[in-house]
């Protein structure tokens, strides 16, 4: 299977498992419901989850055993997306192309929403048929990743780093917080849900390792778009970063140099599934995303 087709794959499952926790929802909040599934099922590549099933996969573990840490991840995606696009934050008006959730509902509703994602990650963590110590590995992980050690304390010093350009150290902090680690944390939660490596182990270790370059090169791929992207195909608005004075990659380095740190990074990411610890596990569909990271067009 390559990479589209895994990805297809990815997004009817794990869509059909949202889809059916958010069906199963009372109507007594009807808009906030509307407004969960509109940011939630709104489209995208689902790149998280898929990383979850693709880490589990080559671990053995199968994919109805994912479903439940593949939703999770993507709840507190979405919910970020969400936030980030509101007034308060980013004021985007346009998400996949279509009007963000604040634009389409409300500021009130959209902020909701958000929370009320959060809230349904670990809900549908919990409610997983797993063993606990392995629902327990997975909710620490996700929550130190989406909280002050990863994805919010990115967003803080992202926010405080505007109409600044960062020195490349702080910008590396900046984006492993706000990007990467929300990207580890799928890797980690897939690798988790094999019962041999509820432990750090060496293979884990090198898992890591993939997982914090594949997330260096997606960010500043993403960084790169924002400068050449097209908004038709990315779905947002292109040049927002540099209208609102961002620490970039290509503000830093421009964009020919950027470009190759990306490629740096995801050829760092290959190798580190290149080890003994990971020999006769199938890493293809890891090895095809990390290239995906930096010749996408989205």
């Amino acid at each position: 299977m390559d990479l589209t087709e895994y990805s297809a794959m990815v997004q009817q499952r794990v869509n059909a498992t949202m889809r059916r926790k958010l069906d199963g929802f009372d109507t007594c909040a009807a808009e906030l419901k509307e407004a969960m599934a509109y940011g939630l099922l709104l489209g995208g590549k689902r790149s998280r989850p898929l990383l979850v099933y693709a880490t589990g996969s080559a671990l053995g573990v199968s994919l109805d055993a994912l479903d439940g840490a593949a939703a999770a991840i993507e709840c507190v995606h979405a919910y970020s997306l969400i936030h980030d696009d509101m007034p308060e934050m980013d004021n985007d008006l346009l998400r996949r192309g279509k009007p963000s959730v604040h634009a389409a509902f409300s500021p009130q509703t959209a902020l909701l929403a958000g929370d009320a994602l959060q809230a349904l990650a670990f809900e549908f963590l919990g409610s997983s048929r797993q063993d606990p110590a392995v629902i327990a590995r997975q909710c620490l992980l996700l929550a130190s990743s989406a909280g002050y050690s990863g994805m919010c304390g990115g967003q803080a010093m992202d926010l405080k780093a505007e109409h600044q350009h960062l020195p490349y150290a702080e910008l590396k902090v900046l984006h492993a917080k706000k990007t990467g680690a929300l990207i580890k944390a799928a890797v980690l939660m897939g690798a988790a849900a094999g019962t041999d490596f509820a432990r750090l182990t060496e293979a884990e270790q090198a898992l890591a390792a993939y997982a914090d370059n594949t997330g260096l090169a997606f960010q500043i791929w993403d960084d790169v778009l924002d400068v050449i992207g097209d908004s038709a195909v990315t779905g947002k608005p292109v040049g927002n970063d540099e209208a609102a004075g961002k620490s970039t990659y290509p503000a830093l380095f421009g964009l020919e140099k950027s470009k190759q740190l990306a490629e740096e990074a995801c050829s760092r990411a290959l190798e580190a599934l290149d080890c003994s610890s990971l020999s006769g596990l199938d890493t293809s569909i890891l090895q095809l995303f990390a290239k995906f990271c930096v010749s996408r067009d989205h």
